[in-house]
């Protein structure tokens, strides 16, 4: 169990999945930079965050902006949206009558990815309110702003283990100060920290390649 001085960020997750070299730039060494897509993701979860904190609506309670941690996995931060749905089995909420069954709702730009970033993001919050809330919880949803539409998320202990295995990494490189070299892909061009990281530096030249630009600088 993690102490609360040990705590990494929740959110470090998505970075951390997207590209290691790019969580340990932005939590590790304290860089950062935005573009349109941190800027535009930003926008959405204030809006996500700019209402009552706690509303009820029937047999429906919605938190927004819910703080949440977990001392096994040594992670807090801030869930978008949290329902609690009034159901037969389910846990006990103070100040409310029944029980209730628990749903974290994480808002993101653009759309549904090919990858598991997001689904990790969610799983981790989801291990977060089991944790604290002492339930277990099969289901979350994706919501995207280009789409407009819930996306449903099986949490399932294949996922909850990678997460697992993935914090427990993070712990290891934050504990060690370690930035991983740059490795260019793809991807980015995508990084708002491409400049900052500059990946073709860190791309080795061989000997047939350097002899020739010398020859063609001649």
């Amino acid at each position: 169990m993690y102490q609360e001085e040990e705590f990494l960020q929740l959110s470090g997750i998505q970075h951390f999945a997207f590209c290691r070299r790019q969580w340990a730039l932005a939590y590790i060494e304290l860089q950062w930079a935005e573009n349109v897509r941190t800027i535009e993701g930003h926008l959405m979860h204030e809006r996500a965050h700019d209402e009552t904190i706690v509303e009820k609506r029937g047999d429906l309670i919605i938190s927004r902006g819910m703080p949440v941690h977990s001392r096994e996995l040594g992670i807090s931060g801030e869930c978008d949206v949290v329902e609690f749905h009034k159901t037969q089995e389910g846990i006990s909420l103070s100040g409310y009558d029944g029980v209730y069954t628990v749903v974290p709702i994480e808002y993101k730009r653009g759309k549904p990815k090919e990858n598991e970033i997001d689904i990790l993001q969610l799983t981790a919050q989801a291990m977060c309110l089991e944790e604290m809330m002492c339930c277990e919880i099969p289901v979350g949803y994706l919501f995207y702003g280009e789409t407009r539409h819930r996306v449903q998320v099986a949490l399932s202990e294949e996922l909850k283990g990678k997460v697992r295995d993935m914090f427990r990494e993070m712990h290891q490189y934050y504990e060690k100060g370690y930035t991983p070299k740059a490795k260019r892909t793809n991807s980015c061009n995508a990084c708002s920290l491409q400049n900052l990281c500059l990946p073709m530096l860190g791309k080795a030249k061989s000997v047939k390649t350097y002899i020739a630009q010398a020859v063609e600088e001649e």
